[in-house]
């Protein structure tokens, strides 16, 4: 087609590496940064032997990476550079699996982990809701009337990032970002119209009341409770309290488990 004033240049233009004559020899291997490369045809480079151009065909001829010059060249003989033309007519359609990822402008570390998205970068395939643990409770604890106390945990099924302090009863998230927190526990011996309140705990004082049942007759209180936490500090640390107004005795039996949401 016509262009009004210069016409675009279409091509993959490369300059081939060094070549150092062999005497007595006419065939070489072309190269770009040490990889084999292969010409469209003859009239597709710039051949210059000795500060001279040559002419395709005639001069040397072409086949997938090999050069071949018409004759021997010999011990002085110079090639000073082959420059690679590229299509100069029409880049067209490329064929089917020719177009390597070194081609691509994308972002990050392309392996057998990773996949292209469409802003053009490479992620991680498949995520994991992790860190995360599993804490389970044991032994009966006593409540005094009024009194907050700090749930203990006696021992740990799952722990995949090691952030559960068992012997501390506390949690540290090494990341930032949302978790999905549960909380299992049991009364005994509740008396009547009292309250089992679960409370969460950030950095020794109180952040948020999980749940908070009150009997309505004598009996034990049970409580299944999930609350999403937010954490943008990876330093803090999270505890389970419980209060029982009048008094009583968490039930030896429980679980305190988080994960790690994918958003």
């Amino acid at each position: 087609m016509a262009y009004i004033g210069r016409e675009p240049t279409v091509g993959n233009f490369q300059v081939c590496d060094a070549i150092s004559v062999v005497n007595g020899q006419a065939a070489y291997t072309m190269q770009v940064s040490s990889v084999n490369v292969s010409p469209e045809t003859a009239n597709h480079m710039l051949v210059s032997l000795n500060g001279v151009l040559q002419a395709p065909t005639s001069s040397y001829t072409v086949s997938g990476s090999t050069i071949t010059f018409a004759s021997n060249l010999v011990t002085g003989d110079v090639i000073n550079f082959i420059h690679i033309l590229g299509s100069v007519l029409d880049l067209g359609v490329p064929s089917d699996s020719t177009v390597s990822l070194a081609k691509l402008t994308a972002t990050g570390t392309k392996d057998a982990t990773t996949f292209l998205r469409g802003d053009n970068t490479f992620a991680a395939a498949g995520e994991t809701n992790t860190p995360a643990f599993i804490a389970t409770k044991s032994s009966s604890q006593s409540i005094s009337d009024g009194a907050a106390v700090k749930v203990t945990f006696q021992a740990e099924v799952y722990d995949s990032n090691a952030i559960f302090d068992l012997s501390n009863d506390k949690v540290v998230f090494p990341s930032t970002g949302k978790y999905l927190l549960n909380v299992r526990l049991q009364t005994d011996n509740t008396t009547d119209g009292e309250a089992l309140v679960i409370r969460l705990y950030k950095e020794g004082s109180f952040a948020s009341t999980l749940f908070n049942l009150r009997q309505g007759a004598t009996g034990d209180a049970a409580a299944a409770v999930s609350e999403v936490v937010v954490v943008d500090d990876t330093t803090d640390f999270y505890e389970i309290y419980a209060k029982i107004d009048g008094g009583g005795t968490l039930a030896g039996t429980g679980q305190w488990s988080a994960f790690k949401l994918i958003t």
